[in-house]
């Protein structure tokens, strides 16, 4: 199964309340453990390593991307 990366999931503004609101009074290290928790257990639910595999690289070149030094105009 290949990854899907269009929007795909109902009510994305309530689970991002509802993300925002589970790291809500934790530490910078309580929210780290929350992040990290959270992807094994979706990952877990995904199972496929394939789509796991595409899924790391897709974030990883996307945070690449994110701290590349933009080019003045």
């Amino acid at each position: 199964m290949p990854l899907n990366t269009a929007p795909h999931f109902e009510a994305a503004d309530a689970f991002y309340e509802a993300l925002i609101d589970a790291h809500r009074d934790l530490s910078v290290a309580q929210s780290h453990e929350l992040n990290a928790k959270l992807v094994l257990l979706l990952a877990n639910h995904i199972g496929e390593r394939a789509a796991l595999h595409e899924a790391l690289a897709a974030a990883r070149a996307s945070v690449l991307r994110d701290t590349e030094p933009k080019e003045p105009r």
